[in-house]
């Protein structure tokens, strides 16, 4: 095997037309091996050592090398894991730049870089290979036919994400063929895009797809994990969903579903996970990054490296204040925005990236070089703003740029929708866009990415169906998954309950879709929930490869109708304005003609004061939107306008009279009442400003102005609040 000298840069394997360049990242080690496996990954066929090094980066250019060849390094250097060094020349090493990977781990003592049963443990040390057990990395070729591709673009404020797993969304679906059913190409098929575009979402928020790998302890017990947040190669797409195969053709298929998807307007966005790696605590498998150079790419405990630091209850924590590896974080980023062309991030467990010494901070180097970056910059970025270390939860302490998973909206919504008293004020802030978390930071409603339910939790109708976590199908004694849901079953627990019970939780769904696309900041919703899917009670399914997670497509007539619900409701959304802002409501008269552009209002149809807000045993909140007063433009400069809108919220059991807006000349037009079936009203009743109007206990109405003036029903409002009681 011919060796030339090659370059240090890019890292990883790089086909450049007349052979491969290799590069690998360690600061610590003293010799670097590179290993060529035949097509099945399972005989080592050649070992080359890299004899340049600069800069920490082990590197050397093969001439005869050709895209589809498996590799694979060995690394020297001191076993003495009371350092912090834990390298092993015996275990063939993943490279952490792989943009393709085939096979998986075959779970054998020899996968760990110390002997398994020892007294000592992870002092220890396995001299058994591993060459036969481990996956191995593809060299690419990259080219691909884009064809006219173009990012859809499209604003937050005008986002409706829908999050799915790219497995679960089409596994179960007769009408995709079948070798398609649970892969990238079944999702970009026309009639898995024809379904997300009659729903009317925008972007597809897909859970991790990075190569990861299935925990022993899963596999023990004939589980998976299911999700994929147990990352080991943050360039290579999961294999496991390409139809076509594990040898660099999953690249391909991955980049055709976006092609597919960004033709019909739907845009990409990713559920990375950059704050640990599939190797787990000290205890855990020798993979990849341990093994080349543990010191640099893990949070060592300082006193004791033999030891990691775990912001992420997963056994460690990436080094991102390390500069190599917040460069193979922003090398990952950029690689998918520009070779893949997706168009966001979600980051898992985002504080855990912005920790530099041990606090999060605004001013860590990954928001810098996430800021100061032409291409990512650019792209949609969301945060889950939490970890599991002290001082974890950031909801709102984000810079801008970035959107954040507003876990504030989720647990106050649900709380609303519950019965629990003190969440009115709560509530207001986050059906308008959370300005208390935001609009001091310069950010806008978009920075709120709005959820009841995520993958993670309950789905929405088990949110209303069960009181308790059942996941007793983990495998672990149900004391997995949050024991705080937020949750009310409605009178009964479980699926299967009396004709009322059903009929009450069909509507609690209502009202909390309706909530959904009825606030400001942008929307997320969970795959399945727009059919009412059920997990059978199961809030934390991260293993459950199977029917409690996958999507079913064979709905009764009760789920077809909550899905016509949902897409009238995303599509009145995305028609109005006035519920999807690009700036913050103000409140106030904005252009001197007594028009405010949003009004609370109480029950009886007054405008509320500053004693309503205090009332913590109201459980009714009304609040008028109006569209003359949006103080938005069009790109050309054009002022933007939108009907006028009344909305009343009744979380109370029982029903409740309101009182709706304006005097004689006002008429009002119920569009919306989740306490029918539809949802949306064909032919709905029409209100004159000062009329009683009926709620059914624990439901949303929503009427539209038909006749009259928003200043007229505000004067009103403020005049009869005014008013003397009558004697």
């Amino acid at each position: 095997m011919r060796l030339w000298r090659g370059r240090c840069y890019p890292l990883g394997a790089t086909w450049t037309g007349n052979g491969v360049n290799f590069a690998l990242f360690s600061a610590n080690a003293t010799g670097v091996e590179l290993c060529l496996f035949d097509r099945l990954g399972e005989v080592e066929v050649a070992r080359v050592r890299l004899r340049e090094r600069n800069d920490h980066v082990w590197y050397g250019f093969l001439p005869d090398a050709r895209p589809g060849q498996l590799y694979g390094f060995r690394v020297e250097g001191p076993y003495e894991p009371a350092s912090g060094h834990r390298f092993n020349p015996h275990k063939v090493l993943l490279d952490p730049y792989a943009k393709a990977i085939a096979g998986t781990v075959h779970w054998s003592n020899e996968m760990f870089g110390y002997t398994i049963g020892a007294p000592n443990t992870d002092l220890s040390f396995d001299a058994r290979d591993n060459a036969a057990l481990t996956p191995k990395a593809v060299v690419i070729d990259p080219s691909f036919d884009w064809g006219d591709d173009e990012r859809p673009n499209r604003p937050l404020h005008a986002t409706v994400i829908y999050e799915v797993h790219v497995k679960g969304f089409s596994k179960l679906w007769e009408a995709i063929p079948e070798p398609l059913r649970g892969t990238y190409a079944g999702l970009g098929t026309p009639e898995a895009i024809r379904y997300l575009k009659e729903l009317g979402v925008t972007a597809v928020e897909l859970l991790p797809v990075h190569q990861h790998v299935d925990s022993k302890h899963l596999l023990d017990k004939g589980l998976t994990d299911y999700w994929g947040y147990n990352s080991i190669g943050f360039f290579a797409p999961e294999a496991a969903y390409a139809r076509a195969g594990d040898f660099g053709d999953q690249v391909r298929e991955f980049k055709a579903m976006v092609r597919a998807l960004h033709a019909a307007g739907l845009e990409v966005i990713l559920d990375v996970v950059y704050n640990h790696t599939a190797e787990g605590n000290q205890l855990g498998p020798t993979l990849s990054f341990r093994g080349i150079d543990n010191a640099s790419y893990y949070r060592l405990v300082a006193a004791d490296p033999r030891y990691y630091m775990d912001y992420t209850g997963t056994g460690n924590t990436l080094n991102v204040p390390n500069p190599r590896v917040l460069q193979l974080i922003m090398d990952s980023l950029r690689y998918w925005v520009t070779e893949m062309h997706v168009d966001g991030f979600r980051f898992d467990l985002a504080p855990a990236l912005a920790r530099e010494l041990h606090e999060v901070s605004q001013l860590s180097a990954f928001f810098d070089v996430i800021h100061q970056d032409p291409v990512v910059s650019q792209v949609k970025l969301i945060a889950e703003p939490w970890d599991v270390g002290e001082g974890g939860y950031q909801v709102g302490n984000f810079p801008v740029l970035w959107a954040e998973w507003n876990g504030r909206y989720r647990d106050t919504v649900r709380g609303y929708w519950k019965g629990d008293s003190g969440h009115m004020r709560d509530l207001a802030f986050r059906l308008c866009g959370s300005s208390d978390l935001y609009q001091s930071s310069g950010k806008t409603p978009t920075a709120s990415v709005n959820f009841v339910t995520s993958h993670d939790g309950f789905s929405l109708h088990d949110l209303v169906s069960f009181n308790d976590k059942h996941n007793e199908a983990n495998g672990e004694g149900n004391q997995d998954g949050d024991n705080n849901n937020h949750s009310w079953n409605c009178g009964h627990e479980g699926i299967d309950a009396p004709k009322d019970v059903r009929q009450l939780r069909r509507r609690m769904m209502r009202n909390f879709l309706s909530t959904l696309f009825l606030s400001q900041g942008v929307p997320m919703l969970r795959g399945g929930d727009e059919y009412a899917a059920t997990q059978r009670g199961n809030n934390n399914a991260y293993c459950q490869d199977n029917d409690t997670s996958w999507l079913a497509w064979t709905r009764d007539a009760e789920a077809e109708r909550q899905t016509a619900f949902v897409r009238r409701l995303i599509n009145f959304r995305l028609r109005h304005p006035v519920f999807h802002r690009s700036s913050f409501f103000q409140g106030r008269d904005l252009r001197g003609n007594g028009i405010k552009d949003l009004t609370w209002i109480r029950a009886d149809g007054t405008e509320m004061t500053d004693e309503d807000w205090s009332a913590d045993f109201a459980k009714v909140l009304g609040l008028m939107l109006s569209g003359d007063a949006l103080d938005q433009h069009t790109d050309e400069g054009q002022p933007i306008t939108d009907d006028t809108f009344l909305l009343f919220f009744n979380a109370h059991h029982e029903p409740v009279d309101v009182v709706a807006v304006g005097g004689p000349k006002t008429h009002w037009r119920l569009i919306l009442d989740t306490a029918e079936e539809t949802g949306f009203l064909e032919h709905g009743v029409r209100r004159v400003g000062g009329m009683k109007h009926r709620m059914a206990a624990r439901s949303l109405v929503l009427f539209k102005m038909d006749e009259g003036t928003h200043t007229e029903a505000r004067d009103a409002a403020r005049f009869r609040r005014a008013a003397p009681p009558a004697a």
